[in-house]
C-alpha cells in the first residue's frame, strides 16, 4: 500500500510510520524538518513541506492509497487549518480513505448523550481548547463525503504496546481511563486492513 502519514514525527505518528515500513508498505511523510526523521528505509519518502501549504499537501498525497493523520493541536490551530486543505487535496486526487487520531473528548457523553464528552461533566479537563479543535475536524470530516475514521484515545501515556485493549464506536469504553501511545498506533494501523468504523469515531482504552 502507498500511505501518506501526516504528523509522522509525533508520538503516535512515529510508531505508525515504523510499523508500516517494517510491513513493506510505501510510506510518504510530509515534515517541516526532514532531519527529525532518523530512520532510513528504501520504502520511505520524506517530503519537506507544511500541512498549511496546499501545494505541499497535493504533492505529498499524489499516489497515496490511504491518508493517516496523527497531527496534534500543537497549541495552535494547525489541526483545523490543515484539515480543509487535506480534504480538498484528497478529493482532487481521488483519495477516499483517511484515518485520523483525535481525542476521547469528541466522543458522545454517557451522562449527557446529546453532548460530547468535553462538553459534559464526564470530562475532567478544565481547558477544552484542544477538544474544540478536534471537534471542528470531526465536523469537517463528517461533511466531507470521504471514508473517514477518527481514533479517539483517552489519557495517552507513552507506555508499552500490550495489544489488549477495548474499542467502541462513538463512545469511550466503560471505565476506560488510559491507553498507551503504542497501542493507539497499533489500533489505528490495524484499520488499514479493515472496513470497520468507516465514517465513525471510535473510542479506545484498556
Amino acid at each position: 500500500m502507498n500511505l501518506l502519514i501526516l504528523g509522522g514525527t509525533g508520538r503516535v505518528g512515529s510508531h505508525i510510520v515504523k510499523t508500516a515500513l517494517q510491513d513493506d508498505h510505501h510510506v510518504t511523510v510530509l515534515v517541516r524538518t526532514p532531519e527529525k526523521i532518523q530512520i532510513k528505509y528504501n520504502n520511505l519518502t520524506v517530503v519537506q513541506g507544511n500541512v498549511l501549504n496546499k501545494s505541499d499537501i497535493e504533492q505529498a498525497i499524489h499516489g497515496a492509497d490511504i491518508v493517516m493523520s496523527a497531527l496534534n493541536t500543537d497549541g495552535g490551530t494547525t489541526l483545523t487549518e490543515s484539515m480543509p486543505l487535506i480534504i480538498d487535496a484528497m478529493k482532487k486526487g481521488g483519495n477516499k480513505r483517511i484515518i485520523s487520531i483525535g481525542t476521547a473528548g469528541i466522543l458522545q457523553s454517557r451522562v449527557s448523550p446529546e453532548l460530547l464528552r468535553y462538553q459534559s461533566s464526564e470530562s475532567k479537563r478544565k481547558i477544552t481548547r484542544a477538544a474544540e479543535e478536534h471537534h471542528k475536524v470531526y465536523e469537517l470530516l463528517e461533511q466531507s463525503g470521504l471514508d473517514w475514521t477518527i481514533v479517539c484515545p483517552t489519557y495517552l501515556p507513552d507506555g508499552e504496546r500490550i495489544g489488549n485493549y477495548r474499542t467502541e464506536r462513538d463512545f469511550l469504553p466503560v471505565d476506560g481511563s488510559q491507553i498507551s501511545v503504542p497501542d493507539t498506533a497499533h489500533f489505528a494501523y490495524s484499520l488499514l486492513q479493515s472496513g470497520d468504523f468507516i465514517k465513525a469515531r471510535v473510542g479506545i482504552a484498556y
